[in-house]
């Protein structure tokens, strides 16, 4: 029979950690928990749910420094097979099944990963932008998330996750396996359902300024990495109404009343997109307005990280909880 560990992560996530811990406990060995220095409970919690050991780590903090901690944690008696779990996340029964036969069935996968579905899509439409993501993530195929199951060997021998990143760090791992000889793929199966809960415009923008920084962080690990999600921020946030500007002193208010429409034309499209989709008609015309939006705190992030490159500072957390 297979030897399955897990790993849970998380920072402050005692309101949803039992019962990501509790979901694992039926189908593998040995859970362990890494807390990234949480202010609540949720090393209580995590004891609480029955996780075997725990690991508390303190700063500098990052997802991939607690992912590479659960290993480490593991590999006095190394499982065959490693199911990764972020506390926010509660795999669904079927999965670990599911992906097993999937990994047996081809030697080269070093790992597998299923469809993310938000618990509450309906409640925010950043909510439901969250689940869509989640299902680009399973479509594009190129890279798991947090929350995959993997042959424990081959993470481990290829040097696990860099915890320089503060995010993108699964990409750029999934880079890696592949330049050692394995693959990972996408298994068309359910995996794990997640609680974004979050309702407000503050949170969404600091994700997205995240994700910025991860674009150009990753970008000077890998290089042409993200190319084109830069390039859109940098073209929808500083090109465009910087042309604009100059352009006022010639054309005056055509030079804004263009740029207005460029931004409505996208939308729109965009707009016309997410219906297809799924969307409600609010929530399409919401998500398409914050993706527009999420260009500019894109490029803050990719400013951030330029700055702290430019200042030898090390890069900390952005967190947007």
């Amino acid at each position: 029979m297979a030897v399955i560990d897990a790993v849970v992560i998380g920072r402050n996530e005692g309101a949803r950690l039992g019962a990501a811990i509790a979901a694992l406990r039926a189908d593998v060995r040995r859970v362990v928990y890494v807390d990234s220095a949480s202010s609540d409970d949720s090393v209580a919690v995590a004891r609480a749910a029955g996780a075997d050991a725990v690991v508390e780590l303190a700063p500098p903090l990052s997802a991939a420094r607690a992912r590479n901690a659960g290993l480490r944690a593991l590999s006095d008696d190394p499982p065959e097979f490693i199911q990764l779990v972020d506390g926010d996340c509660v795999v669904v029964a079927g999965w670990i099944a599911a992906g097993l036969e999937a990994l047996n069935a081809r030697p080269d996968l070093a790992a597998v990963f299923g469809r993310v579905r938000e618990e509450a899509p309906g409640t925010s439409v950043y909510n439901r932008m969250q689940d869509h993501e989640w299902d680009m993530v399973v479509r594009g195929g190129a890279s798991f998330t947090g929350v995959f199951l993997g042959r424990f060997a081959p993470l481990l021998e290829t040097g696990g996750f860099r915890e320089d990143l503060i995010a993108g760090e699964e990409g750029e791992f999934c880079d890696r396996l592949r330049a050692a000889g394995w693959q990972v793929a996408p298994v068309g199966q359910e995996m794990a359902t997640h609680d974004l809960a979050m309702h407000r415009l503050g949170p969404f923008w600091r994700r997205a300024v995240r994700a910025g920084h991860s674009f150009a962080q990753v970008a000077t690990v890998t290089p042409g990495a993200y190319r084109a999600e830069r390039l859109r921020a940098w073209v929808w946030a500083v090109v465009l109404p910087l042309a604009a500007v100059l352009l006022l002193p010639w054309i005056g208010g055509l030079a804004l009343a263009g740029l207005g429409a460029l931004y409505l034309a996208s939308n729109l499209r965009n707009a016309r997109r997410l219906r297809a989709e799924g969307f409600s008609r609010r929530h399409a015309a919401a998500g398409a307005a914050l993706l527009t939006l999420s260009k500019f705190a894109n490029l803050q992030g990719m400013l951030t990280w330029a700055i702290r490159r430019w200042r030898g500072r090390e890069p900390g957390l952005i967190e947007y909880r």
